[in-house]
């Protein structure tokens, strides 16, 4: 099988490991195969990509789509390096409100899988990154939402030892509580 499939501590988030067949002329990997991510339990279909770029310090999160417009979504960094963010916003779940963080880098190749129901940001490490992620529904901008970075319910550990780059909507962002009062 070319993937390895780790649930996290929120188990249904899933860190890819793909396989990497590498040599003096490069590598050569496959980034999803529908037959293999079916058989370990992600059986969605995805039907938008997108491709995003980043300078040092960008914080781009913690967005998600209002239902019934959610997105499950398999993100890879394919340049550069950044910490990767899943929060569980699941109306009724054990885990409302825990996240996971993984590191995803050109380097390790890995992807993190986060399914519909949660939130989802990264943080730049490196110079420049750039993600390939795809995502099971299209963007609907009428139901794009987001979870304030640094609310202090959530307490993300971002790791970083610097001041982060958002945009105006990342900085305004709602609280966890906030959006809890309209599930």
């Amino acid at each position: 099988m070319p993937f390895e499939f780790e649930r996290q501590k929120i188990k249904d988030v899933i860190l890819v490991k793909p396989k990497v067949f590498g040599d003096n002329r490069g590598f050569f990997m496959e980034s999803y195969k529908k037959s293999d991510f079916y058989k370990n339990g992600i059986e969605v279909e995805f039907n938008q990509d997108n491709h995003s770029k980043s300078t040092a310090h960008v914080l781009r999160g913690l967005h998600f789509q209002k239902p019934p417009y959610a997105q499950a979504k398999l993100v890879r960094c394919s340049r550069g390096r950044i910490y990767d963010v899943a929060v569980d916003i699941r109306k009724g779940s054990e885990t409302f409100g825990q996240y996971v963080k993984v590191e995803l880098s050109e380097d390790n190749k890995q992807m993190l899988f986060i399914p519909e129901g949660f939130a989802h940001g990264f943080v730049v490490l490196s110079d420049e990154a750039e993600l390939l992620y795809k995502a099971s529904g299209e963007y609907a901008p009428q139901a794009d939402s987001g979870i304030l970075w640094c609310d202090k319910d959530v307490n993300i550990d971002w790791e970083i030892d610097f001041e982060p780059i958002l945009s105006e909507k990342d900085k305004v962002q709602q609280s966890l509580n906030e959006y809890r009062k309209d599930l």
